[in-house]
């Protein structure tokens, strides 16, 4: 059996998986967020042990199995996050999240001290944009210069989590390419945009954590983390990786030609490339895969936050989004939602808001203003996939996330993209690709080595009834009203989706 954990941004989940691929045994615990109205969101890393140790032993309840049989553990973390480590490895103030806008100035500034967007592309192959893990040790040195003293060790949230299970400070290059700090071309740490911080002082250099591969052993459970999560010392850590990562591994995305969407607090779309896929714009992130390869990838950051907040303002229930798509038509009446609530990074807009557009006493009622916050959010992220396939259309899209579980969610992204949409069995992606990355190192661990790509195919189960597939009939509504988005967000921002 093996074990997948995945640390969100709103709460932890674990799976038990049998080598087949059947889920054993599921578990969820929510987690806190302090949110600050300058754009500051963080959490305590003591919450997400809390939260892991929770998710894991309801999992094994559910599951009947004693701790022993769990053989190793892959985790799945939400990216970019910062946790800071004093010299006794404990965390020395909360982590700052993906979604943390704060730090946009200091994004900013260390942009234009390397020369700017252009340099940093050539030498490092990707442009750090706000909410990656480099412009929080800027902030965390100007803004805390007592905390950022005490700083012995850097590590992202599923490193964080790894080292309280196993003791050991490491990352893998998934991970680590999100960091801002980190040659994705080489896989190779970049220290040079960290002597930009700490003035060459070679303080932040010292506190990165040695790299492994991706299917690399960790280590073994420490005795008290084993205790606590009901295991076994004998079981094994794989490095683990991003939640984007895992996920496209929980979708099979370890082969070329696969396309994994997630809708969830944020929205995601990736596709796996056996070579780096660059974009000198830096809307598009080339990151490493957490699988081997690159996993060039495409995040907006409004999304089930988006959809999920106009139903409570309207006083339904999330089955409303559901209802109102099935009431209203494309286009929404000509009603546009830009929904750049948390600010966005593709298009890198931190500083916007939300906007609403086209708003007429024909159009506003709520089932439109539900839809136009949907398609928003959908425009924004099929923009995306244009990216991430060079204009290529997909055929065939894994939808995962919370945005998933919606049969006229899925039913309007076949729609505007003209791609099947097909749902896993498990919807927790990055908790399969957590428990799939596990079985793939342990094996490799015990000698009896087996490709990702098969252990994909053999446990990744689609759910027949949950697949959609495109009407071309509405195919023209959505394509004018995703060029109605496009103008205006060019209006709006400046700058076409």
């Amino acid at each position: 059996m093996y074990l997948g954990i995945d640390c969100g941004t709103q709460s932890t989940k674990a799976l038990i998986v049998a080598e087949d691929g059947t889920i054993r045994g599921k578990g969820h615990a929510a987690h806190e967020l302090i949110e600050r109205p300058n754009g500051a969101r963080e959490q305590d890393p003591a919450w997400w042990v809390a939260a892991m140790i929770d998710a894991v032993r309801q999992a094994l309840a559910q599951s009947g199995l004693p701790g022993r049989e769990i053989r190793a553990i892959g985790v799945s973390g939400q990216q970019h996050g910062l946790v800071v480590l004093d010299e006794a490895g404990q965390p020395i103030r909360p982590a700052k999240l993906w979604n943390d806008t704060e730090t946009s100035p200091q994004n900013q500034e260390l942009v234009l001290a390397l020369g700017g967007p252009s340099k940093w592309f050539a030498e490092y192959g990707i442009i750090p944009l706000t909410g990656y893990t480099i412009s929080k040790l800027l902030w965390l040195k100007q803004n805390e210069p007592e905390h950022f003293r005490r700083v012995r060790h850097i590590a992202l949230p599923h490193d964080y989590l790894n080292f309280w299970l196993t003791g050991r400070h490491v990352a893998e290059c998934g991970d680590a390419s999100g960091t801002g700090f980190f040659d994705i071309r080489r896989r190779a740490w970049a220290a040079g945009p960290l002597d930009l911080i700490d003035g060459g002082t070679g303080q932040l250099r010292a506190a990165l954590p040695a790299l492994i591969g991706a299917d690399d052993i960790v280590g073994p459970l420490q005795p008290s983390a084993a205790e606590a999560l009901g295991l076994s010392t004998d079981c094994l850590v794989s490095a683990g990786g991003g939640d984007n990562m895992m996920g496209a591994i929980g979708t099979g995305n370890v082969h070329p030609g696969v396309v994994t969407m997630s809708l969830g607090t944020s929205a995601t779309v990736c596709s796996f490339s056996p070579e780096p896929v660059l974009d000198a714009r830096g809307w598009l992130a080339p990151f490493c895969s957490s699988s081997g390869g690159w996993l060039p990838l495409v995040c907006t950051m409004n999304a089930t936050n988006v959809t999920g907040g106009i139903v409570e303002l309207l006083g339904r229930d999330i089955g409303y989004l559901s209802d109102a798509l099935d009431a209203t038509a494309p286009g929404a009446g000509g009603l546009t939602a830009l929904p750049f609530l948390n600010g966005e990074r593709t298009p890198d807009l931190p500083n916007a808001t939300g906007t609403l557009l086209g708003l007429t006493a024909n159009n506003m009622n709520a089932g439109n203003l539900v839809r136009a916050m949907v398609e928003g959010v959908s425009f924004g992220v099929l923009a995306g996939l244009k990216l991430v396939l060079g204009g290529r259309r997909a055929a065939r899209i894994f939808l995962i996330g919370g945005g998933a579980r919606s049969p006229q969610w899925r039913q309007l992204i076949a729609d505007a993209s003209g791609a099947e949409i097909v749902v896993p069995v498990t919807e927790e992606g990055g908790c399969l690709g957590g428990a799939l990355q596990a079985m793939w190192a342990e094996k490799k661990q015990r000698g009896a080595t087996e490709a990702l790509a098969d252990i994909t195919a053999r446990c990744v189960a689609i759910d027949p009834a949950k697949s959609a597939q495109p009407d071309a009939g509405r195919r023209a509504a959505y394509d004018a009203a995703f060029a109605l988005y496009r103008e205006r967000l060019q209006q709006i921002h400046g700058v076409a989706g």
